[in-house]
């Protein structure tokens, strides 16, 4: 089956079998075609241009060039950016850090993200500031409307956002009703949890969610984009469970969970796989971690790993191979928070221009190239010895099992018994080189 010289014989066979497999004698081996990950590797950028328009710089290697670009050479695929109702005149007046991603802020670094061919994540906060679990503050501007009034806000100022992104060339593929409303939103009217746990409050926040996607879809037209609705509990199952069981009772629309994990505050890697797994099973829709991030330095370790450049590759990996362990690998997509944060001397960053992509010189760090290889093609490659085989696959394919079988057309494909080692973002097996009949091997989902 191999004859010639091996070089040929990979080449010729290459074209045989399908991705993620090859086929493997005492001669030689053939690779399959490389499967594309469809895996969304995403990166919040949203205070690019805030930080750009205060001299801060972004370097390749020393080379001053676009952030946007050096994530994307790097594999990074989608830019999430936040979203504030707040109008300019609050910016101007109050601290831009806390209202600066307002409309009008936000709609040229959107059009830049689709100029560099990236995918567009829209997060609406539905406050003139900052909205998350500990704070849902309604918009000064409808602050004294009634419930009837504020749904039909919500409705109109939804729809004429995203028509302003259409308009722009900057149509998102993805739309965050709501930034981490495990309490609800737009307080005190859709405030749930807590002494506002009751039948009437959830109506109310169902009604202001359905306005929401509503909004939306009157702009979107034939260019839907995919609705997540996003929690802070990516370690905590039972407080998840409470929230998307109450929300199903309401019967809103939306196509993702979205889940915020940070490790120091919401536990290590079994917190975050429990509460995905669940999930999974329960809901039975896509899930993505849309917010995440860990240090490079200004902290003790967090579940065990170093505070450190090397650290921070650590953790996307230990991430990766937690998320893609769920049965049926339901997470589609990972975001980093506070991605752009370098040093700005006079704001509090909260420690997040320590939890980055680059560092106090402004230069990439290595985690850029490890979370982009989140969503590399997932193939497998040959590596020949005298006697053996190595097999090596990309981090996109963390959680996959190398299996064998001596025919393609099996109907079960044998686990190989030796472990996979992980080497950075790359995984190997090493395997004795087969004799006598031709054993196929491939990746498998658990």
């Amino acid at each position: 089956m191999f004859g010639g010289h091996l070089r040929s014989r990979l080449r010729r066979c290459a074209q045989l079998f399908t991705p993620l497999l090859l086929a493997c004698t005492g001669l030689g081996a053939a690779c399959g075609t490389a499967q594309t990950s469809g895996f969304v590797a995403g990166a919040d950028m949203s205070h690019l241009l805030f930080f750009e328009d205060r001299g801060v710089v972004y370097k390749d290697n020393g080379a001053p060039g676009d952030a946007l670009a050096i994530l994307k050479r790097r594999g990074v695929n989608c830019i999430r950016l936040r979203l504030f109702t707040g109008s300019d005149e609050l910016v101007r007046t109050n601290k831009a850090y806390d209202y600066t991603n307002n409309l009008t802020y936000t709609l040229p670094l959107a059009a830049r993200v689709k100029s560099h061919g990236l995918q567009l994540m829209i997060d609406f906060h539905y406050s003139d500031t900052w909205a998350d679990p500990g704070k849902q503050t309604k918009p000064a501007a409808w602050a004294g409307l009634s419930f009837a009034e504020l749904t039909n806000a919500v409705r109109a100022y939804t729809s004429n956002c995203i028509a302003a992104f259409k308009a722009a060339g900057a149509m998102p593929e993805y739309v965050q009703l709501g930034n981490e409303i495990t309490g609800g939103m737009l307080w005190p009217d859709g405030a749930v949890g807590g002494t506002n746990d009751t039948p009437a409050q959830w109506l109310k926040f169902g009604q202001l969610l359905k306005s929401a996607y509503r909004g939306v879809a009157d702009a979107a037209s034939n260019q839907m984009p995919k609705i997540i609705i996003h929690i802070d509990r990516g370690g905590d199952w039972p407080t998840a469970k409470w929230f998307f069981d109450k929300l199903s009772q309401q019967n809103v629309p939306y196509d993702v969970i979205g889940y915020s994990f940070y490790p120091w505050w919401h536990g290590c890697f079994s917190n975050l796989f429990s509460c995905l797994s669940n999930t999974a099973a329960r809901y039975r829709k896509p899930i993505m971690v849309v917010e995440t991030a860990f240090p490079w330095a200004n902290s003790t370790n967090v579940c065990d790993i170093a505070a450190t450049t090397n650290g921070q590759v650590e953790y996307v990996a230990a991430l990766a191979e937690t998320i893609h362990s769920v049965p049926g690998r339901p997470v589609v997509g990972l975001f980093w928070w506070g991605t752009e944060y370098q040093q700005l001397w006079g704001y509090q960053l909260a420690g997040f221009d320590r939890r980055s992509f680059w560092n106090t010189n402004g230069n990439v760090l290595p985690v850029a190239d490890a979370f982009g290889q989140l969503s590399a093609p997932v193939k497998i490659t040959p590596a020949l010895g005298t006697d053996s085989i190595t097999f090596t696959w990309p981090i996109s394919g963390a959680g996959m099992v190398l299996t064998a079988s001596t025919t393609v057309a099996a109907s079960v494909w044998s686990p190989v018994s030796i472990a996979p080692i992980r080497s950075g973002t790359r995984y190997s097996v090493t395997v004795s080189m087969p004799t006598g009949h031709t054993h196929f091997y491939r990746l498998q989902a658990n």
